[in-house]
């Protein structure tokens, strides 16, 4: 059945020609080509729709959606992903423009009996430490989760059930036709929780495939921290508005999920990290982010910094 799926690739871009050029020739490298890809390119300045218009020779259809507007990631995605469904696709794979598939991850992905009920999605490598993008949670055997960072890590099995993936994953029609669209609201930094978390309030699982390969790079320096027996990972020297976005999406999300305590506790914790590890000059900047996320305004920052 997997043979004669459509599988369509979808990704969001802006000012950065090379690397989404880059990314579509890792895709006609595939060892079992998807069907489209289709970039949403975000208002680029820098020639990237037409560098993606005159590839050529590639194996599959490729759509470049012009965006009329900068909607981050999550309103580039959510685009894409609406015209690759239709355009009649039975899967979606997403991807970032710098997430590049190695040769064998697509057939990877569908080596195994088709399941819509399950999103399966590739392991994102760090080319600079060989390690995980992102540290995975997978299960751990005894009714829970365990965060793993490497693929010595991964439990045996080719497919090992995992949780909260988003750049890599392969999203079924059925799958996209109950959770719905993407909330391109979030811009950035918050649809790769968001969207997952639908996906399993949905009632659909998620499951690693140690076959299916992306190399893509992670942050410099992750922090790691354990407050109250919960994980918090902050990336020191963010840009502000990318810090912006990932506090205020988390402090959104946390409310919808765990209520006003939890959100309360999360932002407490998260300004504590930002304070010691990036210093009290960020203070005013989390401050919006936190009144944001709390409030629900959400969409593009207003009168934000620089964002290319």
């Amino acid at each position: 059945m997997t043979s004669s799926m459509k599988i369509a690739v979808v990704f969001a871009t802006m000012n950065r020609a090379a690397t989404a050029a880059a990314c579509v020739r890792a895709l006609a490298a595939q060892t079992r080509p998807p069907q489209w890809v289709v970039v949403a390119d975000n208002v680029s300045e820098d020639g990237t729709a037409e560098l993606l218009d005159n590839l050529a020779d590639l194996p599959f259809g490729l759509l470049v959606h012009r965006m009329r507007d900068n909607r981050g990631n999550a309103g580039g995605v959510e685009e894409a992903m609406e015209l690759a469904f239709g355009l009649g696709a039975d899967a979606v794979w997403i991807l970032d423009d710098d997430s590049w598939p190695r040769s064998g991850a697509l057939a990877a992905l569908l080596d195994q009996p088709w399941d819509g009920q399950v999103v399966r999605h590739a392991l994102q490598i760090d080319p600079r430490t060989g390690r995980f993008t992102w540290p995975l949670q997978v299960d751990d055997g005894q009714g829970g989760w365990r965060l793993i960072d490497s693929l010595a890590q991964m439990p045996t099995g080719e497919c090992v059930w995992s949780r909260i993936i988003w750049t890599g994953a392969l999203v079924p029609r059925e799958v996209r036709e109950k959770v719905g669209p993407v909330n391109g609201e979030l811009f950035i930094r918050g649809e790769d929780e968001e969207y997952p978390w639908r996906i399993e309030q949905s009632g659909f699982r998620q499951q690693a495939v140690r076959g299916a390969l992306l190399d893509h790079p992670g942050p410099a320096k992750l922090i790691h921290w354990r407050i109250l027996g919960k994980s918090l990972f902050f990336e020191a020297g963010l840009a502000d508005w990318k810090l912006y976005y990932k506090v205020r999406n988390m402090v959104w999300l946390k409310r919808k999920q765990a209520g006003d305590l939890r959100a309360i506790s999360m932002a407490a914790s998260y300004a504590l990290a930002a304070t010691i590890i990036d210093g009290a000059t960020r203070l005013p900047l989390l401050w919006r982010a936190i009144g944001d996320g709390w409030k629900g305004r959400l969409g593009k920052m207003s009168d934000e910094v620089d964002q290319k």
